[in-house]
């Protein structure tokens, strides 16, 4: 099978120095780890790196290094196993190689895709995914692009589990059989709480053992405003009008204690 095939170089100096070199001259750092060899520091074009990328495989891209200037060049089979990218640019700054070979198991995430439209969501329910991305184990050449799951017959109540997977040959999961991997829910309802109004609606009954509003009194007026009653047991201010219904004092009267102090 070909892989991806990058050319690389081996870096004499490790450290932030150097890599901030290596990068000020628009080469990537890179390391190369794995098989108990001593880690290799390494300097390669990063576009060189992008364009070698599969576009569906993307992290999961087998490479060929392709080491050009060691004491004996050797092709080299790996994977990526880290990428640091600038916050700012979203460019590699550093990358990590882990080395592979073909007759043994590496450990990776691929997509998980569902397909058809539930029972229970057109019955009214919600499809709960537990996992995007499926943790599996295979060899470096049997790894697939994604996975595929039905999910067609589930009703609301009913759940997929790891061990329901249909997995290609020489790829398994990692998961526990028995761990969900997909599931429709009943819908959550929510309660409404019904408050009442805080102002009285026009023309309500009073409530029983409520006042009564006092006579003449304007609806709606406050204490002491122009043409409210006085409260009980309050006096009238000097000149106000009398209340509706209250006797006013003849004037002849008023007269006569008038006389009868003199």
């Amino acid at each position: 099978m070909d892989f991806a095939k990058v050319s690389v170089e081996i870096r004499n100096e490790s450290g932030k120095g150097p890599a901030r070199r290596s990068r000020a001259g628009g080469r990537l750092p890179a390391v190369l780890y794995g098989h108990k060899v001593p880690p290799l520091s390494l300097v390669l074009d990063p576009v060189a790196l992008v364009h070698a990328l599969d576009k569906e495989r993307k992290r999961n891209t087998v490479f060929t290094l392709q080491v050009k200037n060691a004491a004996n060049p050797e092709d080299v089979t790996a994977m990526i196993r880290d990428v640091q990218i600038d916050p700012m640019s979203r460019k590699p700054v550093h990358v990590d190689f882990i080395r592979v070979s073909m007759d043994e198991e590496v450990k990776v995430t691929v997509p998980l895709v569902l397909t058809g439209t539930p029972l229970g969501v057109i019955a009214g329910g919600n499809l709960h995914l537990s996992h995007h991305a499926l943790p599996i184990a295979a060899r470096p050449d049997a790894i697939p692009t994604k996975i595929e799951l039905d999910v067609t017959a589930l009703e609301i109540g009913d759940a997929l589990h790891a061990s329901d997977l249909k997995l290609p040959a020489g790829v398994r999961t990692t998961l526990e059989p028995k761990e969900s991997v997909a599931s429709v829910v009943a819908p959550h309802i929510e309660k409404v709480e019904e408050t009442a109004a805080a102002t009285p609606v026009e023309g309500a009954v009073p409530v029983e053992g409520a006042a009564a509003p006092a006579a003449g009194a304007v609806p709606g007026a406050a204490p002491g405003a122009p043409g409210a009653a006085p409260a009980a047991g309050v006096k009238a201010a000097p000149g106000a009008a009398p209340a509706a219904g209250a006797k006013a004092a003849p004037a002849a009267a008023a007269k006569k204690e008038e006389k009868k102090g003199k």
